[in-house]
């Protein structure tokens, strides 16, 4: 929807675009811009930058830019009116009567406000007669009254419709009940009833402080089909490879590290034994996306998955998705112990604290987890244990590393240390010229270098695109310049956004309204990242010259590109035979 012009200057004038991209990201100064690492995609050096001048932001990693309400959309997942609610509600503004009753963040307010109103519930449940058994099982687990209210804990009745029930007398409707996930719905009379039954209940919260679901712990295991944890499904407000249990609190420690285990269970005992820095995974396996969120809190991951195969899979898994993320990252074994739960509460906290301190790096994990495949009295399983090490050697960017694990390798493998290192070298020849034949094939593709790094977007006249660009990003630049356009229309540009990104831009501009990329509307997140790299681009002052040099260039390519009556066509063949009797 169109909001009104007035109404974005000052949507985007009190929402400076560093202060809301620093809620996310830590920016530091480095002459005019900010940087800081990419919220969008792991990263070690910070390539993401801020231009607060221009009120654009943009990555030179994965490309992603644009204004604030672009920001907004991205880093939250948002539609253009939602995300520009949520900027109003951020400064305390109020949105124009649009309708915005039936927007995707009502919606979103509705079910924010129905969990939350659920939690409640759940909770008050845990103290109830029927929640006896639970509350005795949540004792014995070792959680005092003070974590369950701090994670908010409850039990599910092991009722049809106990929810329902009081979700109803609060005002909320089955359709939203089934927008929410907290309800199953019969196929044989389309009745609602509670999903969560007989459960001692875990809500996870988002790091602004929303409950957004909730996972179940079954108390009665009688029966063998039922799942022994039940999570929340997906809805417009949960999604499970998004967020992590428990980083509402452990985004505020004070420990400089993230603890990242696998069950709930676990990074509560870590949380009450005095380590608030522990998150887990909800239900499945790590993302991508669960790296990048943790990035936005820290650059450290102590990694504890269960002793178990199955949790030395998923570390294996864990590895090179944090590390692609950015992040460095420890790996720590249980000894004695399946998990961090059984442990702390065998042995306490000042043995965990030694055993965190003792936690090897991921090479040392990943060398062990090799080394356990191979048996190294066997000749031809030691050469195969030598190359798989020499393998994951070769991956390491420093060649200290290299020289200091090849050692460990070559020792243990029983061969001399040259060896090792003659087979790490080709190993890494290999994958450098590999990586520079790629790189050459890139800067050697003619289509690459010349259109959108947008799969989306195509420029069929090179020539004029770039003009379309230099005009577009001086303008942005000095909105004074569009004076000089009125002879210049929206349909003559060749690049469909770049015209209906000057048409309002000249509207904007006749309006005397602020000409700026967060006052654009209808972009999509790849044109607003295109045309951020374009404004971006534009150094030094602008020309007036040149400026009417890119009008010219539109102008006459349109020209060349839509001749199409008779008259055109015979001066286009006259002047060809006046050029080929030159020649002659």
């Amino acid at each position: 929807m169109a909001f009104p012009p007035a109404f974005l200057d000052e949507l985007t004038a009190r929402n400076p675009i560093e202060d809301v991209v620093g809620q996310y990201v830590t920016l530091r100064r480095s002459g005019g811009n900010l940087f800081g690492l990419c919220p969008f995609h792991g990263e070690k050096t910070a390539s993401f930058s801020v231009a607060p001048d221009k009120g654009i932001y943009y990555c030179f990693g994965c490309h992603k830019g644009g204004g604030v309400i672009n920001f907004q959309m991205e880093i939250e997942g948002l539609s253009y009116p939602d995300a520009v609610r949520a900027l109003a509600k951020r400064v305390g503004m109020t949105v124009p009567d649009d309708e915005q009753y039936q927007s995707r963040y009502r919606q979103q307010e509705r079910l924010w406000a129905l969990h939350k109103e659920a939690a409640r519930f759940f909770h008050s449940q845990l103290y109830a007669p029927g929640g006896a058994k639970a509350l005795e099982y949540a004792l014995g687990r070792g959680m005092p009254k003070a974590t369950l209210t701090t994670f908010g804990i409850g039990y599910a009745p092991n009722t049809w419709d106990s929810l329902v029930k009081a979700m109803r007398a609060k005002g909320y409707t089955d359709q939203e009940l089934i927008d929410s996930g907290l309800v199953t719905v019969a196929k044989k009379n389309g009745n609602i009833f509670d999903r969560f039954r007989d459960r001692l209940m875990f809500p996870i919260i988002d790091v602004r402080g929303n409950v957004i679901g909730f996972g179940g712990r079954i108390m009665n295991n009688d029966d063998p089909n039922a799942a022994k944890y039940l999570n929340s499904p997906e809805t417009i407000i949960f999604n499970k490879r998004k967020n992590l249990f428990a980083l509402n609190l452990a985004k505020k420690s004070k420990l400089g590290y993230l603890i990242l285990v696998e069950g709930y269970m676990d990074a509560i005992a870590l949380h009450q034994y005095g380590f608030d820095c522990a998150v887990a995974s909800l239900g499945t396996s790590l993302t991508e996306e669960h790296a990048t969120l943790l990035t936005r809190y820290t650059d450290q991951v102590v990694l504890i998955y269960d002793g178990d195969e199955a949790g030395q899979r998923a570390s294996a898994r864990a590895i090179p998705i944090l590390e692609k993320a950015g992040l460095q990252i420890r790996v720590l074994k249980m000894k004695d112990a399946k998990d961090p739960d059984e442990y702390l509460k065998k042995f306490g906290a000042d043995a965990f604290k030694v055993l965190l301190e003792d936690a090897s790096n991921r090479v040392e994990y990943q060398i062990n987890a090799i080394r356990r495949k191979y048996d190294l009295r066997e000749d031809n399983q030691r050469v195969e244990f030598i190359t798989e090490c020499a393998k994951l050697i070769a991956t390491l960017p420093s060649s200290i590393q290299r020289e200091i694990y090849g050692r460990r390798v070559a020792e243990e493998g029983k061969i001399t240390y040259e060896a090792m290192e003659a087979e790490v070298k080709k190993v890494w020849k290999k994958r450098q010229n590999r990586e520079k034949k790629a790189e050459e094939k890139r800067i050697l593709e003619p289509a690459r270098t010349t259109q959108p790094k947008s799969r989306t977007l195509r420029y069929d006249n090179v020539k004029s695109a770039r003009a379309e660009e230099s005009l577009i990003a001086q303008a942005m630049k000095e909105p004074a310049l569009l004076d000089l356009t009125e002879a210049l229309k929206p349909e003559e540009f060749s690049v469909p956004l770049f015209s209906r990104v000057y048409a309002q831009m000249r509207s904007r501009h006749e309006a005397h309204l602020a000409v700026t990329m967060a006052t654009l509307e209808e972009l999509s997140a790849e044109e607003a990242s295109h045309l951020a790299l374009v404004i971006n681009s534009q150094s030094g002052p602008v020309n007036e010259q040149a400026f009417l040099d890119c009008v010219r260039t539109i102008q006459s390519q349109h020209r060349k590109a839509n001749v199409t009556t008779e008259d055109d066509l015979m001066a286009m063949r006259k002047k060809m035979q006046e050029r080929k009797g030159m020649k002659l």
